[in-house]
């Protein structure tokens, strides 16, 4: 275990931790947590329950990570939190555990999730996610790669999706699914845009962004249907494109319905 242990952290001894983790005062540390090496968890953070954490994290002081989900419906057994590596969660940041015995809520690599965010039970968060202060994931929620969501109070409801490389603006309410490239914003939100900033930060090329022009006029400027929209998406010059391909892939997978379009 870690000699780099404050003397007045409560760390379980059943707990596997690298050896180079630092602990600091006053943090808690659970019997079934597995913490990767170089991660920092601060003063009075808690990690609990069958927590695996990779390496390189930064846990801010207050963190609460691995307790017992909120779900009413929880019926005991050990469901668990798997994080990945490189992530940084801010002060006051909660993650709860999956619901059902066996699963587990799982947040990916390099994600930064700023102070007092909530993660719920049966989250499953992709990479390169920036959420920032006040965000609460409902359970369920389904958040893909390079996401950027505004603080404020941003809540997304329960079993919504969030696509890839999206951007959803503060003090938003999310109640269906944010479709990959697109921005939404609003009470409840709306898809004002596509996240052009966010696509050009994130190195989209001309042809890219192109069809992503095209996707959010097809879906949300010529007053189609969604099914009619699919299909002149489908026909078009990008259709072997693999950016419109997984974007009628998520409009088609989606089971609460795709955000709709601001008038």
């Amino acid at each position: 275990m870690s000699a780099n242990i404050h003397p007045t952290a409560v760390v379980d001894p059943l707990a596997k931790i690298a050896e180079d983790v630092e602990i600091g005062p006053y943090a808690v540390v659970g019997p079934e947590v597995t913490i990767g090496p170089g991660t920092k968890i601060w003063h009075h953070a808690t990690i609990w329950g069958l927590t695996e954490i990779g390496a390189k994290c930064e846990i801010y002081p207050y963190c609460s990570i691995g307790m017992q989900t909120q779900d009413l419906k929880f019926k005991g057994g050990k469901p668990g939190v798997r994080i990945g590596d490189r992530n940084v969660f801010r002060e006051y940041v909660s993650i709860n555990a999956a619901t059902n015995d066996g699963d587990f809520t799982v947040i990916g690599n390099d994600n930064y999730i700023l102070a007092y965010g909530h993660v719920g039970h049966c989250c499953k968060i992709g990479n390169h996610l920036i959420a920032s202060n006040g965000i609460a994931f409902a359970g369920h929620v389904h958040v893909g790669d390079h996401v950027t969501i505004g603080g404020g109070g941003t809540a997304i409801h329960q079993f919504c999706q969030i696509g890839d490389y999206s951007f959803i603006g503060g003090c938003s309410k999310v109640e269906q699914d944010i479709p990959p490239y697109m921005l939404g914003d609003g009470n409840p939100a709306k898809i004002r845009m596509f996240n052009k900033v966010g696509l050009e930060r994130n190195g989209f090329t001309p042809e890219r962004m192109s069809v992503v022009k095209f996707l959010f006029k097809t879906f949300y400027r010529e007053g189609l249907n969604r099914q009619q929209a699919i299909e002149k998406a489908r026909s078009s010059e990008f259709s072997d494109t693999a950016d419109l391909q997984a974007y009628v892939a998520f409009v088609e997978a989606s089971e609460r319905g795709v955000t709709g379009g601001s008038k």
